[in-house]
């Protein structure tokens, strides 16, 4: 439910803000299993065909499987999920198993797609993830040059993952070809003894289909969304996402049990998750590229073509213009206000070629405001 800031009702921030209520809890009307049918593998593409068509305000529970599955098969992969890697050949040129897309009826270009987490779990037939320090990525590449796999066991009851073990992936591993790594093939040695990760399930990567036509690689972040890898879009969050085609046709994958801003190493915890999801087409407001908001923050989204520079710049536009717009303030209120109060984060700086940057509103500071 809306986290009461104060006096602040739920009532009041949708009057400040325009949107709709955050945590409302509602039961999926559908169910959207991830199957070789479902299923599109490394790519964003207009042209792929709804698996789905729902209402606005309809609500979806989406299963979602890791690419990562293969680095503990014995682990990480049932019959559901071996089917998708035996059938499914079209593959790339990004990494990610994305389920869907939805097509969602009334949704035309130039709306916002609006879309709340209801509930986030670990698909219950693997509770384990992996986290591959990728050389092709990682921050440290040159320090660190060889593939390592981390494979953890989530425990939801305790709220944490704690590492099973480590293993060296073969040299000519790759996710999307030799992407099973059979149990006894490689040593699994211990790792992070005694170490609990916190839990921060999220949905890595979600997006509608793009402007243009043709396949857009699921790896780097864009306006339409994609693999945003901000680990605050977890249960109680929602997206706003620009509408570029009839029926926007959204579609999610790449979940994590956990990550941190920045995600330095090249993943998280690449996990399977089942989601619930409420959609709604939004046509009183817009936005140009993802805005995350949460029970406590409205994240901005900008990025930069390998350069964190650029994308700290981007950001701070984006977010200047939602202050004027959104918040109605002038441009020089705006600008103090993001100095004193908006903290500007690097939320992932291995999604090749763009790195994100986003500004985070604290919603409390708006809490006497009368809004635009």
């Amino acid at each position: 439910m809306l986290a009461k800031l104060g006096a602040w009702s739920s009532a009041v921030l949708v009057a400040i803000l325009g949107f709709s209520s955050v945590g409302l809890t509602q039961e999926p009307t559908k169910v959207l299993n991830a199957t070789p049918n479902t299923i599109h593998w490394g790519y964003y593409d207009q042209s792929v065909k709804p698996v789905m068509t729902i209402k606005s305000g309809d609500t979806v529970q989406i299963e979602t499987i890791t690419h990562h599955s293969g680095d503990a098969p014995d682990l990480m992969m049932d019959d559901a999920i071996k089917a998708i890697y035996q059938e499914v050949k079209v593959r790339g040129p990004g990494p990610h198993i994305l389920t869907g897309p939805i097509y969602i009826q009334d949704a035309e270009p130039g709306d916002v797609l609006e879309v709340h987490i209801e509930k986030l779990e670990v698909r219950p037939d693997t509770l384990y993830g992996s986290s591959v320090a990728e050389p092709e990525y990682g921050m440290l590449r040159q320090q660190f040059p060889k593939s390592r796999a981390t494979i953890y066991q989530i425990d939801e009851a305790a709220d944490v993952a704690r590492a099973a073990f480590a293993e060296d992936l073969p040299a000519d591993f790759n996710i999307l070809t030799h992407n099973i790594v059979p149990k006894g093939s490689v040593p699994r040695v211990p790792a992070l003894k005694g170490v609990e990760v916190p839990l921060r399930l999220q949905i890595g990567s979600v997006g509608v289909a793009p402007a243009q036509a043709g396949k857009f690689s699921s790896y780097p972040p864009n306006v339409f969304g994609g693999n945003l890898d901000d680990w605050r879009l977890g249960a109680g969050a929602s997206i706003y996402l620009p509408v570029f085609v009839k029926g926007a046709l959204f579609s999610a994958g790449d979940a994590h049990s956990a990550q941190g801003d920045g995600e330095v190493d090249g993943t998280g915890i690449e996990t399977s998750l089942n989601g619930v999801f409420t959609f709604r087409v939004r046509k009183d407001f817009h936005v140009s590229a993802p805005v995350i908001e949460t029970p406590t923050q409205v994240i901005v989204m900008a990025f930069g073509q390998m350069d964190l520079n650029q994308a700290m710049h981007a950001a701070n536009v984006a977010t200047l213009d939602w202050l004027e717009q959104r918040m109605g303030l002038t441009p020089d209120d705006a600008y103090s206000f993001m100095s004193v109060a908006v903290d500007f984060a690097i939320t992932q700086v291995v999604d090749f070629p763009r790195f994100t940057v986003s500004g985070i509103i604290p919603k409390a500071a708006f809490k006497n405001s009368k809004g635009p």
